[in-house]
């Protein structure tokens, strides 16, 4: 007994010497995570313990369970713990982070290794603890990885550090090999390349050639296939499904309308099932693939309800769960073609299934379109051959996007079909009878044109892109040069007007914002004022007396379209912004009045708010889409947008059909034929401003002045 309290008493004198720290190791299986410890636990000079689960249990594998008490009493022996599991979720990690509860700092130590490096070092080792060797082994890391999740510093680590190579895995080993019993580590996240990682790339693609080795005896199954059994169920398909598709075209498509545009779910799951089984006979072994975002996807458990009760192909039409711009990436599914839920400008912007697949192909996506269509109907589809050059299909396989529109049953959104389902019901017909002939018409032009291996066949409709694509920009070259000097030296011309028919895409003019609000410390001669999620510049081609834009400093806030929830705070600091400024021009200037607010969508990329005096003095003022833009409802109070995200979490966007209405008083509304006639009215009209502009703050005017 006495024995037992001396003990107690060194232990608790011990601890209070050393300041202890928790660190998970997370990466798969062959990441090192038991060699780090090995040679940290050689030469530190301070007391470790290291649990690994593999051996937990008189040297073989053992639970969680018997990890979290090892890592318990050796806390209170005084010692520092590394957990050497594979830690590769937030539900795997979470009971040992708890450990961090009683001031104990828990660190996450990510080696982030290539998966082809982890596979190789698994299937090439032997006398492994787990007996995790062989062919077997390179089946373990595929399917821990596709449930793998980074670790974040709000699951309640106090330091995060990442490892990508070597090097990386060498300087973290050197410094925790050098931390003494008392000393500590600064906290924060350190390393990190993509926040936005969830999958290596190309693990499938090296898994075919791995899985092909001779595996070893599956005698005593190791515990790093237990703790990957732990999770739920996977997302993912069978083996058989994920076959190459040099043989298999297959074709990914979300959901049309059953978004943002509110279709019902149970009728539009009926149309699916109805247009894959009309569809599959004419499409050969190609594949047809219902993708969603959410593993609780309503529509993806209705539409593989249905599918099966009138026993179509399982391996033909089935569903995934996925980011359909990453599925061979990160799920292992290779798919040629994926459709696009777009919209009629053919445009990128909004959220979801559109924002991201324009994001991910890049520039090249805008310009292929463009070559295609200028805007898209509802029920019609457009397909798009993708050049060599786009990312998506450097990196995913893809070669062709089929843009495709369905009916908008939104009650909130323009031009809905004010539940109209017989219409609708129709329109969505139509439209994925226009994706899935779409699809067909690239099966048979790829069936004619096979290729070769280890070679990528660009067809000749993506070459004609490309090469239109470099006679473009040759023949803008010097254009576009010209537009961005003049910006960096703060005069830059409105060139919009010149008579030539400007790209829709994001040309350079159309990305000059961005530029300023991403790096407003190189355009000091244009930036008036700058933090950290504002700029405030004057618009280089002023619409009246004064007219100033506030820019918000986020990434992938194009356009009011992708504003949400999340943004709101954002918008209420550039309104107060504006409101600033606009009590600044009225010191100097008491009869200004001003507006403040945002074009539905907008000519140039970044949000942006409009503070805009009402006189609309200016030569820059020159056509009826400048005009219509300010003074339609295209032009959205900032006091509407906030009360809308607030309410709704988006704001409400108006049909640019707008721009082409009548030239319009802004006060009294009466109709002028052309601008000259139009200023000339507006220069002495005195009407009262319009009773829905007098209300909510939505002109700004000194008290005298406001009529």
């Amino acid at each position: 007994m006495e024995l037992q309290m001396e003990d107690s008493v060194m232990a608790k004198i011990e601890a209070e010497k050393t300041k202890q720290i928790v660190v998970l190791l997370i990466g798969p299986p062959g990441s090192g995570k038991s060699t780090f410890c090995d040679t940290v636990l050689r030469s530190s000079h301070r007391p470790w313990s290291r649990i690994c689960q593999d051996i937990i249990s008189n040297g073989k594998a053992g639970t969680k369970a018997q990890c979290l008490k090892m890592a318990i009493n050796s806390l209170k022996e005084g010692k520092s713990v590394f957990i050497d599991r594979c830690n590769l979720d937030r539900e795997q990690r979470s009971e040992f982070i708890k450990l961090g509860d009683h001031g104990i700092e828990v660190h996450a130590v990510v080696l982030e290794l290539p998966a082809q490096v982890c596979i190789s070092r698994s299937v090439k080792r032997t006398g492994h603890e787990g007996n995790l060797q062989g062919g077997r082994a390179a089946a373990v890391v595929n399917k821990m990885l596709q449930g793998k999740e980074l670790p974040k510093v709000n699951e309640g680590f106090s330091r995060i550090m990442f490892c990508y190579n070597d090097a990386d895995v060498e300087n973290a080993v050197n410094i925790y090999n050098k931390l003494g019993p008392m000393d500590t580590l600064p906290s924060g996240c350190f390393g990190q390349k993509n926040s936005d990682t969830k999958s290596q790339p190309g693990i499938m693609k090296f898994f075919k050639k791995v899985t092909a080795l001779p595996g070893a005896s599956s005698n005593g199954a190791t515990n790093t296939t237990r703790e990957a059994n732990e999770k739920t169920e996977s997302s993912r398909v069978s083996p058989a499904k994920l076959g190459s598709t040099d043989v298999v075209p297959t074709l990914a498509f979300p959901s049309i309308s059953t978004a943002d545009f509110q279709f019902d779910l149970d009728k539009a799951s009926d149309i699916i099932v109805e247009k894959a089984e009309e569809f599959l006979p004419k499409l050969g072994n190609a594949r047809l693939v219902l993708v969603d975002l959410s593993h609780g996807s309503k529509i993806l458990s209705l539409v593989k309800a249905k599918a099966s009760q009138k026993n179509i192909d399982s391996e033909r039409f089935f569903t995934f769960v996925g980011d359909i711009t990453k599925l061979r990436s990160e799920g292992g599914l290779h798919c040629n073609v994926i459709a696009n839920a777009t919209n009629w400008r053919l445009k990128a912007g909004g959220g979801g299934v559109n924002a991201a697949i324009f994001k991910a192909a890049g520039p090249d996506l805008e310009t292929a379109t463009r070559v295609r269509a200028n805007t898209l109907l509802p029920g019609k589809a457009v397909v798009v051959p993708l050049p060599s050059t786009c990312p998506l299909h450097n990196a995913e396989g893809i070669t062709h996007v089929i843009h495709v529109l369905g009916p908008n049953m939104n009650p909130n959104r323009p031009d809905n079909l004010n539940n109209d389902y017989t219409k609708g019901s129709k329109t969505l017909r139509e439209a994925y009878t226009s994706l899935f002939e779409g699809f067909q018409s690239v099966v048979q032009d790829q069936s004619k044109f096979p290729k070769r291996s280890n070679q990528t066949t660009i067809p000749d409709s993506c070459q004609n892109i490309k090469e239109d694509s470099e006679r473009n920009k040759k023949f803008k070259g010097s254009q576009d040069k010209a537009l961005a000097d003049n910006l960096e030296s703060g005069s830059l011309e409105d060139t919009r007007d010149c008579g030539q028919k400007v790209s829709k895409g994001w040309s350079t003019w159309a990305l000059a914002l961005h530029s300023i609000a991403m790096h407003p410390e190189r355009h000091e001669n244009v930036v008036l004022e700058y933090s950290d999620n504002i700029v405030v510049i004057n618009d280089q081609y002023p619409k009246a007396r004064k007219h100033m834009l506030v820019l918000a400093r986020q990434e992938n806030l194009d356009g009011l379209e992708d504003v949400r929830k999340e943004n709101l705070q954002l918008l209420q600091e550039m309104h107060k912004v504006g409101l600033k400024w606009v009590d600044r021009f009225q010191n100097e200037d008491a009869s200004l009045i001003f507006r403040l607010g945002y074009h539905s969508v907008p000519s140039m990329r970044q949000l942006h708010l409009h503070v805009i005096s009402q006189d609309f003095e200016s030569d820059s003022l020159k056509n009826k889409k400048h005009w219509n833009s300010f003074t339609s409802s295209f032009f959205r109070d900032s006091v509407d947008v906030l009360e809308e995200v607030k309410n709704q979490g988006k704001a409400n966007v108006a049909s640019e059909d707008l721009l082409k209405g009548e030239l319009r008083c802004n006060r009294c509304r009466s109709v002028h034929p052309n601008i000259p006639k139009l200023k000339s009215h507006v220069k002495s009209c005195r009407s009262q401003f319009p009773d829905h502009l007098l209300q909510s703050n939505r002109l700004l005017a000194r008290p005298e002045t406001k009529e």
